[in-house]
């Protein structure tokens, strides 16, 4: 199931490393787009629980990054270069709870434990537990001011479906 979230997984976090970029060479953007990609592989889990909702999002599209760009200004707002096609696999939705996860460690921890199997504490040790390496290579990333206008828009949604009395069901 999770095999077919490859596309969405890589352009949403292409995405957050484009917008929010690590400064201090190829090394520190290894440890940023590693973070990024934790936290949108558990946001996109999230986000798409079943093989049922996985096929959906196939049929129908996760959406786009024309809002995102809009909203941060982003290089590529518009574009409809062939070469920036892979923002029609960005998930609004996924690149916002990816930003929540990695501005507020308590609400990361309860995404990586709601994940049903699907994931442990050491697969996303990054996300869960970055040390100072990474914090200095995704400091846009993580800086809850920054994000704060992506990471408001669904917010509440994210929070409502780590409620333990909802069922993880899109």
């Amino acid at each position: 199931m999770h095999a077919d979230l490859s596309p969405v997984i890589a352009a949403t976090a292409q995405w957050l490393t484009r917008a929010y970029p690590a400064s201090g060479g190829a090394l520190a953007c290894a440890l940023s787009e590693a973070q990024a990609r934790q936290a949108v592989t558990v946001a996109a889990r999230l986000r798409y629980p079943t093989a049922m909702d996985v096929g959906l999002m196939g049929v129908s599209g996760p959406g786009g990054s024309a809002r995102l760009d809009w909203i941060t200004g982003a290089d590529g707002a518009g574009s409809v270069d062939v070469e920036e096609a892979w923002r029609s696999w960005v998930d609004e939705v996924v690149v916002s709870w990816a930003a929540c996860l990695l501005t507020d460690p308590e609400l990361a921890a309860r995404a990586v434990a709601a994940l049903a199997g699907g994931g442990t504490p050491v697969e996303f040790r990054r996300l869960l537990a970055p040390d100072d390496r990474d914090r200095r290579a995704a400091a846009l990333l993580r800086h809850p001011d920054l994000v704060a206008p992506v990471a408001e828009l669904h917010h509440a949604e994210l929070v409502a479906r780590l409620d333990p009395g909802q069922a993880l069901v899109a």
